[in-house]
């Protein structure tokens, strides 16, 4: 098993550093090459995704992704600044499939910003479509407005699009994820305003009459939105775009306590992938030992279950993250009155120690 490790910006070397060594706590026979990216390969090699990275991507079993980003490339040009790495990434993968489990555990529902009895026992999967809509439509840019009350003026401008495939492909995906799980699933869209997501609303119909066994529902995402919020168990397995996806995601993560619990796979038509932790590189904090690394250690075990075929290893360290739960140790984003709040090395020494007393 080949692993491309790719730390990136902020807090990614941190977290990743925490990951890696519960992955050889499970003494798995496995080669782990690190890369440049994001700031940090645009020091070295004055691009966000250098094509040695890229390569080394595309050769691996699985990808190890931490997190990007920078404030102080927010003046380079859209093409040279790190975000556009893990955008790239997607892209060249071919990484069309996005699942985000949104999981409260048990030991976190007090860190809820939601009342206890909304989130007790949460359990939703959102599965965000990852390479078309409004990020990559074309055409893109800036111009001068040609009509319109401003005709005239300065104006930029991105285009939303989806091709049937795109959609079918995605829609698949979900009633299969769906059969696995209560056989429900929601399709988020906003045809009530956008040609596009009528379309998508449409198509993802049609696919639905192969998997008669799913309960199909369709929701505008401004009611979604809501409805995660006002009653987050309601929903199982939700199914949309790219830019709502991204969107409803970050904001269930807030459900589970932190988004610094929620992991993330990004797969392509054979289940290849790339594992990230679904927030970002927190430049803020970066260097201070304080974040929190469940997120890539969860990633971690969705990549052994997913794309390495190690499911009995990912069991172990969900138990293992589990069980420091329950010893009450928290790092600071989930920290509350009773427990103990340790640090970023800390947290990860106990995910190992926990895995160790396994046997």
């Amino acid at each position: 098993m080949k692993i491309a490790v790719l730390p990136g910006d902020g807090i990614g070397p941190e977290i990743m550093a925490q990951a890696l060594k519960a992955l050889k706590a499970l003494d798995l026979r496995f080669e782990a090459e690190q890369a440049p990216v994001g700031g940090a390969a645009y020091e070295v090699a004055g691009h966000p995704l250098p094509e040695a990275t890229l390569a080394l991507a595309k050769a691996a079993d699985a990808v190890l992704f931490g997190a990007v980003g920078d404030w102080k490339y927010d003046t380079l040009e859209r093409a040279l600044r790190p975000e556009q790495a893990i955008l790239g990434l997607r892209k060249h993968l071919q990484l069309f499939a996005n699942f985000r489990p949104a999981i409260c555990y048990e030991q976190l529902t007090a860190a809820s910003s939601l009342k206890p009895e909304l989130v007790a026992g949460l359990d939703i999967l959102i599965i965000r479509e990852l390479t078309g809509d409004i990020y990559f439509g074309q055409p893109r840019g800036r111009r001068v407005a040609a009509d319109g009350a401003f005709a005239g003026a300065e104006e930029a401008f991105d285009t939303m699009r989806y091709t049937r495939p795109e959609i079918e492909r995605i829609a698949h995906v979900a009633f299969q994820a769906a059969r696995k799980r209560s056989k429900r699933l929601t399709s988020v869209d906003k045809a009530n305003v956008l040609e596009t997501f009528q379309f998508w609303k449409d198509v993802v119909t049609e696919v639905h009459a192969q998997y008669p066994d799913v309960a199909l529902d369709h929701m505008y995402v401004d009611n979604a939105a809501m409805q995660l919020v006002r009653a987050p168990k309601s929903f199982d397995v939700i199914v949309t775009g790219n830019m709502f996806g991204d969107i409803l995601s970050d904001e269930a993560a807030m459900l589970t306590g932190s988004i610094g619990m929620l992991p993330s796979a990004s797969l392509d038509a054979a289940a290849k992938g790339l594992y990230e932790p679904s927030h970002g590189s927190a430049p803020d904090i970066a260097g201070k030992g304080v974040a929190n690394p469940l997120a890539t250690i969860l990633s971690a075990a969705m990549m052994l279950r997913f794309s390495l075929n190690q499911a009995a290893a990912a069991d172990r360290i969900e138990a293992a993250v589990k069980n420091v739960l329950s010893q009450g140790l928290r790092t600071a984003d989930i920290h509350s009155a009773g427990t103990t709040q340790v640090g970023t090395e800390a947290m990860g020494d106990a995910v190992v120690a926990a895995l160790k007393r396994q046997g």
